[in-house]
């Protein structure tokens, strides 16, 4: 059996971390796992299994420059490339003025995925499997607007956006590219943003995670082993049909 590679950014902690442990318990797959930080990314792969198959990667996926280098240096464990999840980012307020995040939020959610597909694209296409994938973490966010996360809302909008273009330009090939929006899921970001929330109105952290999980149907938020299960799916041999879609896995916080 051909042996598979699947990239996993933003693998360092969260969403890409539980799925970097559920993937590599599959047979002939090799994770790369990309992040910022290299002891994070040790973490993971300390979770995963056969960690020996494995490589920790850690650079800025939004520099060009950093991925030729990356991928020059590891070529060898690109060219079996199936799939990609494109999880990198980062979340939170932004607010016009002088300290302004909207260039680091939409330069990491937006661009970064932008460069991580566009640099790993030449592997996609030599067409070793009959079909490749790319998963995208979007948001519900994409969905709906929130007051203060006008970057966030508009990276992650603009990642649906990506994923249909993309979609429809490689359909033909047999790559199949999807995104995922998620809504609360139970990570350090999804934590950071509550408290923001917290301090925000002055209450405390409980009332806070309380009210936010008021206005979702189900009155939970997503494990990210959860999320791992979708991305699991959709990057799966039975997967072959779906492409250019926004799957909403958020606890019917937003329906169609």
């Amino acid at each position: 059996m051909i042996q598979k590679t699947i990239l996993i950014t933003g693998a360092g902690s969260g969403i890409g971390r539980a799925t970097a442990e559920r993937l590599s318990k599959l047979e002939h797959v090799q994770l790369i796992l990309i992040g910022r930080r290299m002891e994070a990314l040790q973490e993971t792969l300390m979770t995963c299994a056969s960690p020996e198959r494995h490589r920790c990667l850690a650079f800025d996926v939004r520099i060009a420059n950093e991925w030729k280098s990356m991928i020059a240096a590891h070529q060898d464990h690109f060219q079996s490339l199936y799939a990609i999840f494109a999880n990198a980012g980062v979340g939170g307020e932004n607010h016009y003025g002088a300290e302004d995040r909207w260039d680091e939020i939409i330069s990491t959610n937006l661009t970064g995925t932008y460069v991580t597909i566009m640099e790993c694209m030449p592997f996609l296409q030599q067409k070793r499997h009959a079909y490749r994938h790319v998963v995208i973490t979007s948001s519900c966010l994409a969905r709906f607007g929130v007051p203060r996360y006008t970057a966030y809302c508009a990276a992650k909008e603009g990642l649906l956006g990506l994923t249909k273009a993309l979609a429809v330009e490689h359909a033909h090939s047999g790559l199949l590219v999807n995104a995922i929006c998620p809504g609360w899921v139970e990570t350090e970001m999804a934590q950071a943003g509550i408290k923001k929330l917290a301090d925000f109105s002055g209450k405390s952290y409980e009332t806070a995670y309380s009210e936010q999980m008021g206005y979702v149907p189900t009155g939970k938020m997503s494990q990210p082993s959860e999320i791992a299960a979708m991305v699991d799916f959709l990057i799966s041999e039975q997967q072959v049909s779906m492409t250019g879609q926004g799957i909403d896995i958020n606890n019917g916080s937003f329906m169609i």
